[in-house]
Parts: structure tokens; C-alpha cells; sequence
């Protein structure tokens, strides 16, 4: 229509004089020209098909990839808390039963303390695997193989205390942690590259929605009514089987990632087909050529290790914010949180059987907050929410360490501190509790994500084992002050995100790039690849014999 050309010049530039209609080639060109405009603005196609984005297969893949994979890493975290008591005991009389005296405290302390621990030595384990598995199977076949490892750790951990042997417990962490660190890179891969740019970060966000009703879910089967006794916790780790059966069962019924088979296999049959799956309509065209404009670029390019993205120019501070934002993730405070959980639940008043209940709450906050992150996402964009998130957290650890150390003072001031502690909770699962996954997603091409994945899960990762470990240390040491150190950080995270992070909402990889080509002080190759390349469109443009299938751009 006349409005249209209007809005869209390019649309007017490629009809030719005594032409009554636009092929197909022509149509895609027409497309990407207009989706060229600011950031966050959307053209007028995108408008009317914004709400269409959602398909029935998007979401199923999003839903069941998560409950097989960041689910069950939430779950992780929280299921070892309440059996703790009933671990030990089973620590205890194993080795009375071993040598005939009961076990050393520090040895038990040791011994508890590498069952939690080594969680994180797996996940750092498995983020190192994943470019590997990753190159020869596909972001899909990837997390199918994954459950394997879910499946024989659940049994390992599920039998050990039958059969009186709780390194079968230890092991079982340990491969639990592997497929945590595979699925915390391939789900968040998956699941950038099967959606549309509209709803990328909303899809993103449903890793982190499924960690934190992993955690609930840990929390609620933990009570004694379900599975907390001590004749029923090893079940507790055997929940864990479940999860992995059912994205076992479904997600082969789902397409690999499209951009995969199109970069890395050069199958665009298959490509176009996956996009029709999770797209929902036969119409890809547009879709298939800005990925195959992509692919061009690409075409000579193998996947790019991790020494060569650290030295890589044009990724410099791409590769610095995400280090920082991942870094910021873990050490911003909220393991912390959970230390303080029952003592300060316990000042309040709550009494002490009733304090595990009373711990549901925050993972119900946690599930509701990421939810809410997850509906604003697309409105608000993710500089917003990350930086209002860590400043939030700042605020009110702020006031907690005033609330505690003023607990005594007045009746009342025990239920600040908990309010605070809900606050904080819904502040980091409102932005930065599942941006970071997205954000790694969206700044790198297709044949640097895998080794950015690898960098940004090793400094998950060690964060989190430097967490644990330090953690006692600094409590001992200030008490309450604690929270002090991680306001800073949370401060110092905002800081960088409002100096440095550009909004990503709506915007696509080029895009991305240029907004920090100045800072990087380099040119993306990709982009003086495209400028190129439009050149020659346009003036392939003006021959009569120009091919109308998109297949000519092979």
C-alpha cells in the first residue's frame, strides 16, 4: 500500500518501472531494509505479528527443555537442606560401621562440606564439555544426552543409603554438577536461537524462571509431611529422574535449532522446516534470510575458541560485560541470604518447627519475581531491570545490616529483617537472576557463542565455589556486616551495566555490535561484510534475470 512504501522506502526502491508485484527475493530484501531502523523500534509487519510470535512449539520446547535441565539445577540447590541432619547420620554410621568408632566433627564438616561443594567443581566440569558435545550434536541432541547424566546420578544418590555406601551420595553430586553446567549453556543457546528477536528475552527468561521453582520444588518436597524423614530423603534425590524422562520423551518430537543446521550443518531444507515448527506458519522467507545474510558472513568462518575471543578486538567488551554481569550473578549476595534464613525467621518469633514453611515463602517470591521479569521483559528491556535489580539489592542490604544489628532494640525490627530479605530475593529474580544467560545469548554470533557460553559458566562456576568457600570466613568475620561487602558489589554491578550495557531489547546481532564498535574501537567484521553485501543486492537488483528463489543466496 501507498503507507506502507511511505513508511518503508526500500520497499519503493526495489519496484521497477512496468512491474506489478515484488518476488520473493525482492520481498526478503524489502524486509530486512526495513527492520533496519532504531533500536527497539519495530516495523510495521512486526507490529501486526508481534502477538502471533508465540507458537505452540516455541513454548513446548521452552517448557520442556527447562523442566529437563534449569529445573532440576534449582531443585539441586535447595534439595540438600532440609536432609542435611539425615545425611549426616548416614555419614556417621557408615563409618562407625567402616572403622567402629563414630567420625571425627571435622571430618563429618569435610566430608558435608564436599558434598555440597562439588556440585560446582561438576558444573564447572560439564561448561567446559559443552562446545565439544555441542559441535558434533547440536544444541537439542545436547540436552538429550545430558539426561543421561541427570538419570545416573538420581540413582546413584537415590541408592546409597541402601546401599550403606555415601561416596555413591558424593559421586552423584558431582555428575548432578555436570549436567548443571552443560544444561546452564546449551538450554540458554537453544533457546536464543529458536526465537524471534520480539520475544528473546521473554523466552530467555524461562531459565531462570525454572531455576527458581526448582528451588521451590526442592524446598516443598523437603518438608516432613513428603519426602524430609529420615526413612524417605534418599527419594528426594530420585524426584531428580523424572524431569530428565520427560524431556527425554518429548524434545525428540521437537526440530534442532535452525540457525545450527543452517551454520554448522548447511542443511537449509532442515532449517526452513524448524523455522515453520516453531514459528508457527508457512511464510519463513524473511526469517530464513536474515539468518542466511548471517550465514554469508559466516560461510569460511569455524567455530572460534576461547583464546581467540578473549584476544578478539570487537568482542573486547562484550566479552568484559559478561564476565561481570556473570560474576555479579554469584557474588552478589544471595547465597548469603539463605545462611541467615532460619536464625533471623527464628528472632522473629516463628517457632523453630515451623520456620521450614515459613522458607517457602522465599521460593515462592523467587518464582514470582522471574515470572514478572519474564512479562516485562519485552517492555521495560534488560538494562532497566539488571541495573534496577542489583541497585535494589544494595538498598535493602543496606537496611538489613541496620535491622540486624538493631534487632534487639525494639519487637518489631526482626520482621524488617524479614521483609528486607523478601526484597532482595525479588530483586535479583526480577533482572539480574536470568538476564545474564540472555544477554550471553544475544552479544556473540553463531561461531562465537559456544566459547562464550565456555567463559561465561567457568566464571559462574568459580563464583559460586568461591562463594561457599569464603562465605563462612567473611561471616565469621563481620557478622551481619557481611551484607555491607555485598551492597558494594551490587553497587559497583549496577554502575558498570549503566556505564557500559546497551539495551538489546528488539535488537539484532549487527545491531548489537555496532552499539559497541566505539567502545571496542574495532569494526566487527560482519558489518563491513553486510555493507558490502547490500551493495551488491542493490545493484543485482536492476538485472532482468535476477533468480527469484531464495536459494540463490546459497
Amino acid at each position: 500500500s501507498a503507507s506502507s512504501l511511505q513508511r518503508c522506502p526500500g520497499k519503493s526502491r526495489v519496484l521497477e518501472p512496468g512491474r506489478k508485484k515484488m518476488d520473493s527475493r525482492e520481498l526478503a530484501l524489502a524486509s530486512l531494509m526495513c527492520d533496519t531502523g532504531g533500536p527497539g523500534e519495530l516495523s510495521v509487519g512486526h507490529q501486526q505479528r508481534r502477538t502471533k510470535k508465540w507458537s505452540f512449539s516455541l513454548v513446548v520446547a521452552a517448557l520442556v527443555g527447562a523442566f529437563g535441565s534449569s529445573f532440576l539445577y534449582g531443585y539441586n540447590l535447595s534439595v540438600v537442606n532440609a536432609p542435611t541432619p539425615y545425611i549426616k547420620a548416614f555419614y556417621n554410621g557408615t563409618w562407625y560401621r567402616r572403622h567402629g568408632q563414630p567420625i571425627d566433627p571435622d571430618t563429618l564438616t569435610l566430608l558435608w562440606s564436599v558434598t555440597v561443594s562439588i556440585f560446582a567443581i561438576g558444573g564447572l566440569v560439564g561448561t567446559l564439555m559443552v562446545k565439544m558435545i555441542g559441535k558434533f550434536l547440536g544444541r537439542k541432541s545436547t540436552l538429550l544426552v545430558n539426561n543421561g547424566f541427570a538419570i545416573s546420578a538420581a540413582l546413584l544418590m537415590a541408592c546409597s543409603l541402601r546401599a550403606g555406601t555415601f561416596e555413591m551420595l558424593i559421586v552423584g553430586r558431582f555428575i548432578m554438577g555436570v549436567d548443571g553446567g552443560i544444561a546452564l549453556s546449551a538450554l540458554p543457546m537453544y533457546l536464543n536461537e529458536i526465537s524471534p528477536k520480539e520475544i528473546r528475552g521473554s523466552l530467555g527468561q524461562v531459565t531462570a524462571i525454572f531455576i527458581c521453582i526448582g528451588v521451590f520444588s526442592g524446598q516443598l518436597l523437603g518438608l516432613p509431611e513428603l519426602l524430609g524423614r529420615e526413612s524417605t530423603w534418599p527419594y528426594l534425590f530420585g524426584v531428580i529422574i523424572v524431569p530428565a524422562l520427560v524431556q527425554l520423551a518429548s524434545l525428540p518430537f521437537l526440530p534442532e535449532s535452525p540457525r545450527y543446521l543452517l551454520f554448522e550443518k548447511h542443511d537449509e531444507a532442515g532449517a526452513m522446516k524448524a523455522f515453520q515448527t516453531f514459528l508457527g506458519k508457512a511464510d519463513v522467507s524473511q526469517e530464513l534470510e536474515e539468518a542466511l545474510a548471517e550465514s554469508r558472513v559466516q560461510r569460511n568462518l569455524r567455530l572460534v575458541s576461547v583464546l581467540e575471543l578473549l584476544r578478539a578486538p570487537f568482542v573486547r567488551w562484550q566479552v568484559i560485560t559478561v564476565i561481570i554481569t556473570m560474576a555479579s550473578y554469584q557474588l552478589c549476595g544471595l547465597n548469603a541470604i539463605w545462611f541467615y534464613t532460619n536464625s533471623i525467621f527464628g528472632k522473629a518469633g516463628i517457632p523453630q518447627d515451623k520456620i521450614p514453611y515459613i522458607t517457602l515463602s522465599t521460593g515462592g517470591i523467587e518464582t514470582l519475581a522471574a515470572i514478572f521479569s519474564g512479562l516485562v521483559i519485552e517492555r521495560l528491556g534488560r538494562r532497566p531491570l539488571l541495573i534496577g535489580g542489583f541497585g535494589l539489592m544494595a538498598l535493602f542490604f543496606g537496611t538489613l545490616t541496620a535491622t540486624l544489628t538493631l534487632q534487639d532494640q525494639a519487637p518489631w525490627v526482626p520482621y524488617l529483617s524479614i521483609v528486607c530479605i523478601l526484597a532482595i530475593i525479588a530483586s535479583f529474580c526480577s533482572g539480574p537472576g536470568g538476564i545474564p544467560f540472555i544477554l550471553t545469548g544475544e552479544f556473540f554470533q553463531q561461531s562465537e557463542r559456544p566459547a562464550a557460553f565456555m567463559i561465561a559458566g567457568t566464571v559462574n562456576w568459580l563464583s559460586n565455589f568461591a562463594v561457599g568457600l569464603l562465605f563462612p570466613f567473611i561471616q565469621k568475620s563481620l557478622d551481619s556486616y557481611c551484607f555491607l561487602v555485598f551492597a558494594t558489589i551490587c553497587i559497583a554491578g549496577a554502575t558498570y551495566f549503566y556505564f557500559v550495557l546497551p539495551e538489546t531489547k528488539n535488537r539484532t546481532h549487527a545491531e548489537i555490535s555496532q552499539a559497541f564498535a566505539k567502545r571496542n574501537k574495532a569494526q566487527p567484521p560482519e558489518v563491513k561484510a553486510d555493507s558490502a553485501m547490500t551493495e551488491e543486492k542493490a545493484n543485482s537488483q536492476t538485472e532482468p534475470d535476477s533468480s527469484s528463489t531464495l536459494d540463490s543466496y546459497g
